[in-house]
């Protein structure tokens, strides 16, 4: 075990200050992630180091569609979760705290993605910010590396530990599950202003885009889709916005997430936002990346398989215009 960061105690409990559950955490406790316990009065992460899944993948999974389009990044995740989505679909590391681990050091991450050729590493699989000491730890050593720090996060963190993440994030793919609070209280256990908050001040410092699971009997209404895509048209119109679809997982066993409802908001959502994807549905629609201003088709792609083409560097070679794509 490791003290963590982000907390301070008041007579032997400690309030763990990572997240905004704000965990108030007595002696042989432990907060709602399950992997900060308070032994003796002293806050510890008990998974730093502890990587449940080590994988190279395309930047496509994760999903990013605009940061170095057709590359490969050395992923990593660990157990736990701060959230309590019902639905999850990895809820064998997110939720299950029994999940096999190894023990890697910071720099030993470090390596194997520069012997496998990574553009960097990305922290994913489950919820990264629960075990931020190690992140922090292997992002500062990649940054030196000249390695790139990708986030695949719920957004729920509180603003000083995600002000200290973003001293050294490129890019981010934020969940954003839900436009109702109500929805992020009683089902997520969470809260939607947090991740909203965390939305809006990512976006001034790194790359970052958006995914909506449409989860059947949840958030599965035209309304809800409505106000998410104002919402980011409102913040900035060319973040991208994954619409993924959901396959019964966990506790939750409602059917698929209806395909043709998924191309009527993609439909919706495009004449608000530039960049518009639907993920999860083999063969399907709204893949390509075309340019806004005059239609080029840019990025083609066909599963995890991307052809770039028509672009020198992020700008559209038949316009000029910027597409902010990241190479």
């Amino acid at each position: 075990m490791k003290e963590a960061g982000y907390y301070t105690t008041d007579g032997g409990s400690a309030r763990c200050a990572l997240c905004p559950h704000n965990c108030i955490i007595k002696p042989g406790g432990a907060g709602i992630c399950g992997v900060r316990e308070n032994t003796g009065g002293t806050l510890y992460t008990t998974i730093y180091g502890e990587v449940t899944a080590i994988s190279m993948d395309p930047m496509e999974k994760k999903p990013l569609y605009h940061f170095y389009p057709g590359s490969s990044i050395l992923s990593i995740g660990t157990k736990g979760c701060n959230l309590k989505c019902p639905y999850c679909q990895n809820w064998h590391i997110s939720q299950d705290l029994t999940a096999r681990t190894g023990v890697y050091t910071p720099e030993q991450i470090v390596e194997a993605a520069k012997k496998q050729g990574s553009v960097g590493i990305a922290y994913t699989y489950s919820e990264p910010v629960i075990w931020l000491e190690f992140v922090l730890d292997c992002a500062a050593a990649a940054r030196k590396a000249g390695l790139k720090n990708v986030l695949v996060t719920n957004g729920f963190i509180n603003p000083d530990p995600l002000d200290d993440l973003l001293g050294y994030a490129d890019a981010m793919n934020i969940d954003l599950k839900s436009f109702r609070d109500e929805t992020y209280r009683k089902v997520m256990k969470g809260t939607l202003p947090a991740v909203k908050n965390t939305i809006a001040t990512a976006r001034t410092r790194c790359h970052v885009e958006l995914t909506t699971l449409i989860v059947t009997g949840i958030n599965d209404t035209m309304e809800e889709m409505e106000d998410i895509i104002d919402w980011i048209g409102s913040v900035d119109k060319n973040i991208p916005w994954h619409v993924s679809r959901y396959f019964p997982n966990y506790r939750h066993d409602a059917p698929p997430t209806d395909v043709d409802f998924m191309y009527r908001v993609c439909e919706k959502a495009g004449g608000r936002l530039n960049y518009v994807y639907c993920g999860n549905v083999a063969g399907g629609r709204f893949n390509d990346t075309r340019c806004p201003s005059c239609g080029t088709l840019l990025i083609s792609r066909s599963g995890y398989r991307t052809t770039v083409r028509g672009m020198t560097g992020g700008v559209c070679d038949a316009c000029g215009f910027d597409l902010r794509i990241q190479r």
